[in-house]
């Protein structure tokens, strides 16, 4: 059986990964010729001669591990050993057979770094947004289920078949473009961000999900953008505010800090876009933005001091504020433009 040691909630215990014959986690015990395979060991002795466990029971044990330390240990450990596996995350429970040494090895080496905090996003190089399979590295955000959102409440104003020019600003990995363009494929999406190998991962993605309707910008907001005109601008800019303690927290630590804070008050980015995106947009253009869950009426307040029109603001799938979206005129929101707070 594989074997992780359980992880205290006050204080950080580095796990051990057991071989055959252990069975309990609180007071393991372990048969004196089967000494435990250390995780600081590059090369543990006891992989050539070592019964590997099979699938399920190593799967069983890694969510056990996980519970105190990560907010999904099933869907992680799942993950994780699909990717190791090469197979969906179902398949432990419908085939379950021994590990092969190097299966068992790279698992193992994945959980010690899952349990130390890497997202399994890093771990695995791939993050699903919109049903699209895309590479992240710690150069990119991870693309979060809430910013789906923000993709939602886009094409519930983009009319079907338009040819409208749309700018996303701070791209990072690409999912809000990305998404946009695969779903209107007759709109140009500007895609820029201040950082190349975001960029280069942006592009990556474009090219592995065939979307050509995407062009790619590097630069410092609108100083990327070579036009005006644009029908919308869409932006996931950072918003987290200096200090605030979930950057101390789950994977944001691992994260890019530009990408993440916001300044003081978690607001200096979209202020910044909210001030320039008039001059960037034609007049009714659409300007969408995600902010914090505590931040909607801050950014509602900002937009209506700026006289944009229409202002609202749009839940997420937890029921907290999290996209707000305004016009750059006077123009009323159309009708059908639903689920919004105003």
């Amino acid at each position: 059986m594989l074997e992780f040691a359980r992880l205290e909630m006050t204080r950080t215990i580095k796990p051990q990964i057991f071989g055959p014959g252990l069975v309990e986690l609180g007071n393991t015990i372990c048969p004196e010729s089967d000494a435990p395979l250390d995780l600081d060991s590059k090369e543990p002795t006891s992989l050539k001669t070592a019964t590997f466990p099979t699938l399920r029971s190593a799967l069983e044990e890694s969510i056990h591990a996980l519970i105190p330390v990560s907010p999904s240990p099933r869907a992680d450990a799942e993950i994780l050993l699909g990717y190791v596996l090469g197979k969906p995350r179902h398949w432990p429970y419908v085939w379950d057979q021994p590990f092969t040494a190097p299966e068992y090895q790279r698992f193992r080496d994945l959980m010690e770094r899952r349990i130390s905090g890497v997202p399994v996003a890093y771990l695995t190089g791939q993050r699903e947004f919109w049903s699209l399979d895309l590479s992240v590295t710690s150069d990119t955000l991870i693309p979060r289920p809430e910013t789906e959102c923000l993709v939602e409440a886009a094409l519930d104003i983009i009319p079907e078949k338009a040819r409208w020019r749309i700018a996303d600003l701070g791209t990072g990995a690409g999912p809000i473009g990305l998404a946009l363009a695969r779903e209107c494929p007759d709109c140009l999406i500007s895609a820029t961000d201040i950082s190349a190998p975001a960029l280069a991962m942006a592009r990556e993605n474009a090219g592995k999900h065939g979307v050509t309707n995407l062009v790619f910008r590097q630069g410092d907001w609108f100083d990327a953008l070579d036009q005006v005109g644009y029908h919308m601008i869409v932006s996931n800019p950072p918003y987290v505010a200096t200090g605030d303690p979930h950057l101390s927290k789950g994977d944001a630590r691992f994260e890019p800090r530009g990408a993440l804070m916001g300044g003081l008050g978690g607001l200096n980015a979209i202020g910044h876009i909210a001030t320039g995106a008039p001059d960037h947009l034609r007049p009714g253009g659409w300007l969408i933005l995600e902010h914090g869950f505590d931040q909607g009426e801050r950014v509602r307040s900002l937009l209506r001091k700026l006289r944009y029109s229409g202002v609202s603001t749009r839940r997420d799938y937890g029921g907290l504020e999290r996209v707000t979206l305004a016009r750059s005129d006077r123009i009323e929101a159309p009708d059908h433009v639903s689920g919004m707070t105003r």
